[in-house]
């Protein structure tokens, strides 16, 4: 479970998060969504630690962020772009992770085979297509098998057949009652795979609310209308 309480944070004289207040609980798939610069980008980094806000507190399971490290233990992540260090081979990618991580947990090594990553063990980061470290990036990010996992644009740069695989794996993890945060600008992907959509505008949270929810309060039929209509009335 994750929890945040009026959160805030600025860039100089950029405002990015403006009081921000969110509780996402698990066995759900919460879709963080909005245009360039509205701050969803930001809020994923002050969960993960990665940025720190000005002001607010969020917890993880009950551990505050950057009060204590312990909460790292519960996500996975995978950034939109693989950040691995290039002259490292794709075997000692995950050796490294397994070595920083430790070995407190059985490894989920589903994607590695299903995405044919052994069959890129031998090659660098450097050498691989973004398609093909996209599919690391996946890998690594159910790696541990952790009860948090957030994923930045998990499909993005993905062939069909591999962006399939990784929806299915998404889907299976919600359903072991995990709690799985992605973002996406992919409206048909959202509408597939999403229970919960939070909606950022300007740094704020312009609307919270189920696939349902959102489709009954607009009318529409289909989620790519829905957020369209909604959103044109703050416009």
């Amino acid at each position: 479970m994750i929890e945040v309480k009026n959160l805030s944070k600025s860039y100089y004289k950029t405002v990015a998060l403006k009081d921000v207040s969110l509780r996402l609980s698990t066995g759900c798939i919460t879709a963080v969504m909005g245009p360039n610069d509205s701050g969803k980008t930001t809020l994923l980094k002050c969960i993960l630690g990665l940025v720190k806000p000005l002001s607010g507190e969020i917890y993880v399971n009950g551990f505050q962020v950057n009060g204590n490290c312990e909460y790292r233990k519960f996500i996975g992540y995978m950034p939109q772009f693989c950040c691995f260090p290039e002259n490292l081979k794709v075997k000692e990618v995950f050796n490294m992770l397994k070595d920083v991580r430790g070995n407190h947990c059985t490894y989920d090594e589903d994607l590695i085979g299903k995405l044919k990553i052994d069959k890129i063990f031998n090659s660098s980061i450097g050498s691989l297509s973004g398609g093909s470290r996209q599919r690391v990036s996946s890998s690594a990010a159910f790696l541990f098998n952790q009860e948090i996992i957030i994923l930045d644009e998990p499909t993005a740069g993905l062939d069909p057949a591999s962006s399939e695989i990784v929806k299915e794996k998404i889907i299976a993890e919600k359903q072991k009652g995990k709690l799985i945060i992605i973002t996406s600008h992919i409206i048909s992907e959202v509408e597939e795979l999403a229970d919960r959509i939070v909606y950022m505008l300007d740094g704020s949270i312009y609307f919270d609310s189920t696939k349902e929810e959102l489709l009954n309060l607009t009318g529409e039929e289909n989620l790519n209308k829905a957020i369209a209509k909604i959103t044109a009335i703050r416009y």
